[in-house]
């Protein structure tokens, strides 16, 4: 080094544009045990000896030149120490030892108008729940529990040194935002926002719609809806502590089971939506290229109907006297499904054959709440050995014209109605019942289950055999023979453009969603259609055996 200032002619003087070649080891040795005798402290010995040597490298580039360069180096050195001393009483006033909630509780009873600092200690508390969790973590074992660096690496499993770069850089995030924090402050106000979400499969320890009905679960699912985005960036989207945030993307991404959730977790820690979620604009562009071919559906499904009726009442149902319109009503999802069918053939041969659909045991998807109602659903439930039978199935559908008996997971042990609608199948004598069993068949009558004939009591909701299944539906199943064809193609390939301009990448292979969503009007619209034409009556009220039927082994 000696050689190199007297290329200068002086030993003494020098560039300062030279001055970073005299931080050797040796020197910078000097200096962090200058910063140690100080701080007393390694981990605050290295932030102020970066400190030193980054404000000496900031001088030499000042240009001039140095008569007496260690003395300047020194210097530098005494006057950086000087804002370090200035900066911890600072962070003194701000940063608290004693307990954490103790700290959290006096901060709720603070004013800022009495002092300064309480105010201000309030914004770093609150900045620190904005870090994300790591870092969160190492700034509240340190300055609050007052563990040591070497004790919180233990506890966290991170290295020592992971440990101090934490506390460094979430002190400079701390530092920057505060003084700005005032002015860039909004109030939590989350816009009210709904969905409707449908599911298809078994929602039984599976539905992902259970972890999301809060606000701010709904708002996190819909910033991720198009971009994939880390925890903290959607908690300053939202001017939310991340440590909410944190934990509402791990809910959202674990839904019920663990396994499928609303959200995924990316590779590079980004959440990014994990079901088709359209907005109002898109479920109109969808569901305009289905309802263009409404007349049609519908036409063709009355002549249909009219054409078929003997075929329907000739499958042998176990009931005394099935109804055709008890028949028609069982077959009316199967009948708006042709068509969806269909096109959704095309889009699998023709569009989409190259995807590989996921294999789960339910999958949801839905649409911004647009205040309409589509459709309708249709749930099914099992029993074992029960009133006789080894195995029973029960189904209902349900729409704007029909109510609901029951939904999936429901206990048909436990009702009373429809094991008495079991055993009546062949007929159940009235006097044959207790007083309790006699109220509950006065129920039975009433929703639809029941009807009396004398002093006998007979299943009015239609009855087939669980080993036949398919069987009631295989008329219905005609309609997806030919008759869309041409408007199915035509459908399927405006649908095809659709899907792909609109879903993400990682979500095409939800594509089936996105067509039975683009389907939704259909089931409503035939209903009406077919309930104007007189080929459907609806239930009284809305409850009744309509759209209920059994399957018995």
């Amino acid at each position: 080094m000696k050689a190199l200032i007297n290329d200068f002619g002086d030993e003494t003087t020098m560039e300062k544009q030279h001055l970073p070649e005299l931080l050797d080891d040796a020197l910078l040795e000097k200096l962090y045990g200058f910063c140690y005798a100080r701080t007393h402290d390694s981990l605050r010995a290295q932030e102020l000896c970066s400190d030193i040597v980054l404000a000496l490298v900031e001088a030499s580039h000042a240009g001039g030149r140095l008569t007496e360069p260690y003395a300047f180096i020194w210097r530098v050195a005494r006057n950086v120490y000087a804002d370090f001393c200035v900066r911890r009483a600072r962070e003194a006033s701000l940063f608290d030892g004693g307990d954490p909630e103790d700290v959290l509780a006096r901060l709720a009873d603070e004013t800022a108008g009495d002092d300064g600092d309480a105010e201000r200690l309030t914004a770093v508390f609150r900045r620190i729940a904005f870090l994300t969790k790591a870092y969160r973590e190492a700034m509240i074992l340190f300055y609050l529990d007052g563990l040591s660096t070497a004790e919180i690496a233990a506890r966290t499993g991170a290295s020592e040194t992971a440990v101090r770069q934490r506390l460094f850089a979430a002190r400079n995030k701390i530092r920057s935002e505060v003084d700005q924090m005032e002015a860039n402050e909004k109030p939590v106000m989350l816009d009210k926002l709904e969905f409707v979400l449908w599911g298809n499969g078994d929602p039984v320890g599976n539905d992902p719609r259970e972890t999301c009905v809060r606000q701010l679960s709904k708002q996190v699912v819909w910033l991720c809806r198009k971009k994939p985005m880390r925890a903290s960036e959607i908690a300053e989207a939202l001017h939310v502590p991340t440590v909410y945030i944190e934990e509402e993307t791990e809910l959202l991404a674990a839904g019920a089971n663990g396994k499928y959730g609303l959200l995924r977790r990316n590779d590079d820690g980004r959440y990014a939506l994990n079901a088709v979620l359209f907005d109002r604009a898109e479920m109109e562009q969808a569901n305009a290229i289905y309802t263009a071919f409404l007349p049609m559906l519908c036409d063709t499904v009355a002549s249909f109907i009219e054409a078929h009726k003997q075929d329907y009442l000739a499958y042998p149902f176990r009931n005394k006297k099935p109804e055709l319109n008890l028949i028609l009503w069982q077959q009316i999802h199967p009948m708006a499904n042709a068509f969806e069918r269909q096109i959704r053939r095309i889009l699998k041969e023709r569009h989409f054959a190259d995807i590989k659909t996921p294999q789960r045991p339910y999958t949801i998807c839905g649409y911004q709440d647009n205040g309409r109602h589509y459709g309708g659903g249709w749930d099914g439930v099992q029993a074992h050995d029960l009133c006789g039978f080894a195995h029973v199935t029960a189904h209902n559908i349900y729409c704007t014209r029909i109510i609901k008996h029951f939904g999936c997971g429901w206990d048909m042990a436990n009702d009373l109605p429809l094991r008495l609608a079991l055993r009546a199948i062949d007929g159940l004598a009235v006097g044959a019942l207790s007083e309790i069993e006699r109220e509950a068949a006065a129920n039975a009558v009433e929703c639809g289950y029941l009807y009396r004939e004398g002093d006998m009591l007979y299943t009015k909701l239609l009855v087939g055999a669980a080993a036949d299944s398919g069987g009631p539906f295989a008329v219905t199943k005609q309609l997806q023979n030919g008759y869309f064809d041409a408007a199915a193609e035509q459908t399927a390939e405006q649908l095809a453009g659709f899907i792909r301009r609109t879903l993400p990448a990682h979500l095409l292979c939800e594509w089936e969603q996105a067509n039975m969503l683009a389907g939704l009007p259909l089931f409503t619209a035939l209903v009406e259609s077919l309930i104007e034409r007189g080929l459907l009556t609806p239930p009284k009220d809305g409850l009744g055996a309509e759209g209920c039927w059994l399957a018995v082994e």
